[in-house]
């Protein structure tokens, strides 16, 4: 069935690599990508966006007539807007209630006025960090290693799931996508929209302009690649905080499935991450890096926890697999290979981002 998609945030990286690759599964697909290039590196999407037949609006949700309803006519709206960084919050709230909830506001009222399908890309900041900060785990050679035993419902040693408690302060980027969440449950059942929700963990891949508290795996690859110093922030300054990753493009088989199985699928909220066997430490991180690229770069240890970090977080994953039969493919070494890759194909333009 030919479809009509609307993806929102539809330059950045998980928006542009998602419409480029259900335009290349989907040839009868007519994809709209809309976008308000805020982000440093949006931009250099456009020309694939382009190559692939995809629309591109200058447009930005914050906006109620950068959505029309006539004009855009979509089946489908993935809505990948976002401004994904805890930090933000901290410095310049307005910008993110308004464009994380009052955006995700003007795109369901999108959705009800279309009768288009609604998947939200939510995060797993949503989980409150003190209670993240309460997690037990032990100390190894490389890493924190998270234990079966824990004082909370809803997690173990396979990470968080669904089941872990929701109240409590997550950071204002959390609250909105928290708050956009319960709205996305009522416009659902008042109008009869068919909506999903998949609380993403750390994304990466190809493409990503990564920074220090958003999309950490590419900028780590790209500050060894051009022999740029790092730290090492928080928990003693070791280096041994760990997150779960998600290659973009198993993210990518995911939505796809979610797609073709949405009357089953409806309604339903999933943590999406790599999970348990897709975890590095940023100490890792640094071994893989140097293996791959040949260079050592200075790490300079920061004692100091920033505000709203969290030791460890690990995405349970095992609700969406059990649903759908979905497992990511792509593992550590592949993933950060990939990225390396592609810095080095782009190296002149990639730099200009990263520098």
């Amino acid at each position: 069935m030919s479809r009509r998609v609307l993806i929102t945030g539809g330059a950045g990286f998980v928006g542009s690599c998602l419409g480029l690759g259900l335009a290349e599964r989907y040839s009868d697909w007519k994809i709209i990508a809309l976008d308000n290039l805020k982000r440093r590196g949006s931009e250099l999407n456009l020309p694939r966006l382009k190559q692939a037949g995809i629309e591109f609006i200058h447009g930005d949700v914050r906006n109620i007539e950068d959505l029309d309803p006539i004009a855009l006519k979509p089946d489908l709206i993935l809505e990948c807007s976002a401004e994904p960084s805890v930090l933000a919050g901290y410095n310049s709230p307005g910008y993110v209630l308004q464009t994380n909830l009052v955006g995700t506001i003007n795109c369901l009222e999108l959705a009800r006025q279309t009768q288009a399908d609604f998947i939200f890309l939510s995060t797993s900041r949503v989980y409150p960090i003190a209670h993240l900060s309460t997690l037990k785990y032990t100390e190894t050679e490389t890493r924190f290693q998270l234990l079966d035993e824990q004082s909370l419902p809803g997690v173990s040693s396979q990470g968080i799931s669904e089941e872990f408690p929701l109240d409590g302060a997550r950071s204002l980027y959390g609250a909105t996508k928290l708050a956009a969440e319960l709205l996305i449950a009522e416009y659902a059942d008042a109008y009869g929209i068919r909506t999903l929700i998949n609380r993403c963990g750390v994304l990466t891949g190809p493409w990503q302009m990564g920074k220090v508290d958003q999309g950490v795996f590419a900028l780590w690859m790209a500050f060894h690649y051009f022999q740029k110093s790092l730290k090492y922030i928080g928990y003693g300054g070791t280096g041994k905080q760990v997150r779960d990753f998600l290659h973009i493009a198993d993210l990518l088989d995911l939505i796809d499935i979610q797609i073709q199985r949405f009357e089953e699928l409806k309604g339903k909220t999933f943590n999406v991450g790599g999970g348990v066997e897709n975890t590095l430490s940023l100490y890792e991180t640094t071994q893989l890096c140097q293996k791959i690229t040949g260079y050592e770069i200075p790490i300079t240890p920061v004692v100091e926890t920033r505000t709203g970090d969290v030791p460890i977080y690990i995405t349970d994953s095992r609700k969406i697999t059990e649903t759908t039969g979905w497992t990511p493919k792509r593992n550590a070494e592949n993933t950060l290979r990939e990225i390396y890759e592609w810095i080095h194909k782009y190296k002149d333009i990639v730099n200009n981002i990263f520098g």
